[in-house]
């Protein structure tokens, strides 16, 4: 075989460490994400379930946040089993095709996220800016296209992430210092130039910046909306059905801002604190979301409340 057909062998198989240097830790860790993998899953599938069978709550804001649990279930469904088998059982090894569909779903179900939460964004906007208007721009037509968009972006942006990999040549290693694989995580193994993998990278982070712009952009119009209102009680009101998507884009972008920071400027940050932000980044989010909307939207609350005392009755 030639060097030139050489060069292009790929490992059969990667093998995720962990999170070297809590390695003690690591049984404790399982069980606290294994939790808050339990409550990402029921509470995504409660919000479903009410939104599927309540009527009254198929409208535009609650198809979204019924996105919204899908792609939470998704994304803790592709990091957070995967964590729990090397956590309690030193499961780290994944092949090598297995490794590539981890990210891609990570890479994809992150991206559908922060797509979601702009459109959410502009749900708001619309119905604080231009309520009487809010039946005509969000009708059940223009909320698919919004979902079809996104998932189109998403999918044109993350597929080349495949072939930016499967283009180099690794030399034998296989060893990644993570609970997932991602991106730069499987590039930064290879013993080739991957500056196209770091250029397209950052591309990726732009879209996600590109995203956090349109959501500040939707937030300064609501908020010079609403402080025009006439009174404090219609202010407080308007503010009040944005409080649930402001926890969330906190919940989802804080873990993701010190996780950024960190990779960036924390060189001299142990290794496993940017291991554990990033996987902060992949857990928490789906966790809290179902608790911050099932806790703030009195329609979900009140038929989640419904449900339980009709079982109990």
């Amino acid at each position: 075989m030639s060097p030139a057909n050489n060069s292009w062998i790929h490992p059969s198989s990667f093998l995720l460490l962990g999170i070297p240097g809590l390695e003690n830790m690591q049984v404790c860790l399982g069980f606290l994400f294994g939790i808050a993998y339990l409550i990402a899953l029921l509470g995504s599938v409660t919000i479903l379930f009410v939104i599927q069978t309540e009527h009254s709550l198929h409208q535009p804001m609650f198809y979204f946040l019924a996105i919204l649990a899908l792609t939470d279930l998704g994304l803790s469904t592709a990091t957070v089993p995967k964590m729990l088998g090397i956590f309690w059982f030193n499961l780290g090894v994944i092949s090598f095709g297995g490794c590539l569909t981890q990210m891609f779903f990570i890479h994809l179900f992150i991206g559908f996220e922060t797509f979601m939460l702009v459109a959410m964004a502009f749900d708001r906007y619309v119905a604080i800016c231009h309520p009487l208007r809010y039946n005509t721009i969000l009708t059940n037509r223009n909320t698919c296209i919004i979902v079809e968009i996104g998932m189109l972006k998403n999918l044109v942006f993350v597929f080349p992430l495949i072939s930016l990999l499967l283009r180099l040549s690794f030399c034998g290693h296989n060893t990644i210092p993570h609970t997932y694989c991602e991106h730069m995580g499987i590039a930064r193994l290879a013993c080739v130039s991957i500056k196209v993998n770091i250029l397209f990278g950052l591309i990726l982070i732009s879209m996600r910046l590109l995203d956090v712009i349109l959501i500040a952009i939707s937030y300064v119009k609501i908020l010079h909306a609403v402080f025009r209102l006439p009174s404090q009680e219609a202010r407080l009101k308007a503010l009040h059905t944005c409080g649930s998507h402001v926890c969330v884009i906190l919940a989802f972008f804080t873990p993701a801002f010190f996780s950024f920071m960190t990779h960036r400027f924390g060189h001299n940050i142990p290794c496993y604190i940017h291991i554990l932000l990033d996987n902060l980044y992949v857990v928490i989010p789906p966790a809290l979301n179902p608790i911050i909307y099932g806790v703030r939207t009195k329609q979900i609350r009140n038929q989640v409340v419904t449900i339980f005392h009709f079982k109990e009755a």
